[in-house]
């Protein structure tokens, strides 16, 4: 079992970001790019989470409505051939399940993909978005399922969801930590480094680094477990 360094020793919930963060991609970029939209898409990604775009929610609808008429298969592509773990990812997650951190996967991409991410990388709560499916055509219809807690999982919904994880474990927030690299992970990594977590930026936006505790710009995600 790895031993934490003393900074991780007390965290015994660790929130993380998908996209950018555990693994390589924007995955609703790469599902943009089987409409032949990715160009169109990433922009409003990238706007969105440097923090240019402040309505999360309606920039994820607006590029959810352009993937309209993709095939499923597409999906299928981009999680065999384009999604990749960030270094470190698996290293770091696995020495914090060893020492008995749950982990929680709190997504603004899409089911198909947190599912892999959570069997891979053994994530105790996920909550993330559905996209919406054309049954007889087996095509994205450009819209989100509705969701017992609502439709979209956005920078106020990450945060809310770290506050009810961390309840339900029975932990305060200075025993949480949340990683991300985009404007709507600030509201969950700010619960964090407000009331006596931690925060971390992963290759993150300006504004986001600016924010964290600590900010990683060269190397893996298991830098943690060395700095």
């Amino acid at each position: 079992m790895t031993a934490l360094p003393a900074h991780l020793q007390r965290i015994r919930l660790a929130a993380f970001d998908m996209d950018s963060t555990l693994i390589n991609i924007e995955c609703v970029d790469e599902i943009a790019d089987a409409a032949g939209r990715k160009a169109e898409v990433a922009a409003i990604t990238e706007a969105a989470m440097r923090g240019e775009i402040t309505d999360y929610k309606d920039s994820l609808r607006r590029r959810v409505a352009l993937l309209k008429g993709v095939p499923v298969a597409a999906l299928h592509e981009v999680l065999q051939h384009r999604l990749q773990f960030n270094p470190g990812a698996r290293e770091l997650t696995a020495a914090l399940k060893a020492n008995g951190c749950k982990l929680l996967l709190v997504s603004g991409g899409f089911t198909f993909f947190t599912d892999h991410v959570k069997a891979q990388l053994g994530m105790d709560f996920v909550r993330s978005n559905v996209l919406g499916i054309d049954a007889a055509t087996q095509t994205l219809n450009g819209q989100l399922v509705n969701q017992p807690w609502g439709d979209i999982c956005d920078g106020e919904e990450k945060r809310r969801t770290l506050l009810e994880v961390a309840s339900l474990l029975g932990l305060g927030l200075s025993e949480c930590m949340a990683v991300g690299d985009g404007a709507n992970d600030l509201p969950m990594m700010l619960a964090c480094s407000q009331n006596g977590g931690l925060s971390v930026a992963y290759q993150a936006k300006p504004k986001v680094r600016e924010q964290a505790m600590v900010s990683i710009t060269e190397g893996g995600l298991d830098v943690l477990l060395r700095a």
